[in-house]
């Protein structure tokens, strides 16, 4: 049995319960082969795979808060610290009724190799809690999050673990949240990203995620002979990633025509009016069926839908998979040409494989949504020097980040003689890199 079987093998019998964990470290561990197969014996001696997918620890705990009605909730809260090999832990806290262990250490898991693309010196990390902020009062909101940061300072700083923002967890959240950890440990230190402008957050950090999205997509599409200019673009999402998403195809030329949410979709023919979807989604809060009601050339629709619509470019934003086999057929019958991944591993594997073997470009979220930790990490850079960069500056270096890590997953690739598959090439790029840094350490 080869050493990934073995190590495969090993962590499904120790991680049965975590399917999405599961997940992906079997799609980043089974292409990985390549690297792995001819570097076998130093790998196998010196544990890499069995160390990278064991998180350097794992905290788990209760967080107590009073709703507006004087009831006490109860909470459960998660970190998880996954590798700190190229620099301190890095990764987003989510706040949703779905976190539990098994997505955090899925998500913390692909922290890990999309850090390591950026180029820049922060390792893997996770956490969040499964506390619904949706229909949540400001003052119960800023209770949780006093509680939940109360635990968590004790295991985060600047230079050791530095949180940001994720679903549910937006600037008012991580204002809280840094407001409780400036107050219990008397220090104002760069500990979270995503924080507000007044309080050393980083210009172009919101739009980051998304923006960073179309840059790799452009880089994608240029050096396959097209432009964005004319393409019709399909999103799914209409949350943060997805609303900047759809802003700057837009003012590259393309025409977005689909949003989602959690209980339907919309088609606009005419081209999604970003400023309306911004102050149904940013503003009111509300549901898209606000949008629909307000914009007379788009259509509501419930349930899933998005990637039956005939498109140039799939971009999927809002969650673990969303994207399945039978939507890959509907993308590669319509002519789709290109599928990059706003959110966290939003296609399944089927229907990845699917998309490749059809000749759809496809790029991962491990390299396609990496410049929102990019960013963040541009934020740290500020906070360490005192400085605040402009709009402008902050955008610049976010794109060539995103046109840096097209190329260096596209070189890994045909490196190994898998010439097109960005899947492999981001994988075994950001692998390289922490195994490195790993052997060089020693064992620790």
């Amino acid at each position: 049995m080869s050493y990934v079987d073995e190590v495969l093998e090993r962590v499904k019998a120790k991680n049965a319960s975590e399917p999405e964990f599961l997940q992906a470290v079997e799609e980043v561990l089974d292409s990985l082969r390549p690297v792995i197969d001819a570097n076998e014996e130093t790998y196998r001696r010196e544990a890499i795979l069995e160390r990278l997918t064991e998180p350097d620890r794992q905290f788990k705990f209760r967080v107590p808060w009073v709703d507006d009605n004087g009831q006490v909730q109860v909470n459960t809260g998660y970190r998880i610290q996954f590798n700190n090999s190229i620099g301190p832990y890095k990764g987003g806290l989510r706040l949703h009724p779905s976190v539990n262990t098994g997505i955090i250490k899925f998500l913390g898991f692909e922290q890990i190799f999309k850090n390591s693309l950026t180029g820049l010196p922060i390792g893997g990390g996770k956490g969040g809690a499964d506390f619904d902020p949706k229909g949540k009062s400001d003052r119960e909101v800023m209770a949780f999050c006093q509680s939940f940061m109360t635990e968590l300072c004790k295991y985060i700083g600047a230079d050791v673990d530095v949180p940001a923002g994720d679903i549910g967890t937006g600037a008012r959240e991580i204002g809280y949240m840094f407001g409780q950890y400036k107050k219990i440990k008397s220090v104002y230190e760069g500990v979270l990203t995503g924080k507000g402008l007044t309080y050393g957050g980083s210009l172009a950090r919101t739009e980051a995620t998304g923006y960073g999205l179309l840059y790799i997509t452009e880089e994608l599409m240029k050096c396959h002979g097209e432009s964005m200019e004319g393409k019709t673009v399909v999103i799914s999402g209409a949350g943060n990633v997805a609303i900047y998403a759809a802003q700057k195809a837009q003012q590259m030329g393309a025409k977005v025509v689909t949003c989602s949410d959690s209980t339907g979709w919309i088609y606009d023919p005419e081209g999604i009016d970003v400023a309306l979807l911004k102050e149904v989604k940013e503003v009111k809060r509300a549901r898209l069926t606000e949008y629909a009601a307000a914009r007379p050339s788009a259509e509501y629709h419930e349930g899933r839908g998005v990637w039956s619509v005939k498109c140039d470019i799939a971009l999927p934003c809002a969650t673990q998979n969303e994207l399945h086999l039978d939507d890959a057929k509907a993308l590669v019958a319509n002519g789709c040409k290109a599928v990059c991944e706003g959110a966290n591993m939003p296609t399944t594997i089927d229907a990845t494989k699917y998309l490749q073997e059809n000749g759809v470009w496809f790029i991962g979220g491990k390299a396609a949504n990496a410049g929102g930790v990019a960013t963040s990490a541009l934020e740290m850079t500020q906070n360490s020097e005192r400085l605040s960069w402009t709009f402008e500056e902050v955008d610049s270096k976010l794109q060539q980040i995103m046109v840096n890590i097209y190329h260096t997953i596209d070189d890994a690739a045909k490196r190994y003689g898998q010439e097109g598959n960005y899947v492999m090439g981001a994988n075994i790029a950001g692998f390289e890199k922490v195994a490195n840094a790993m052997i060089a350490q020693g064992v620790c």
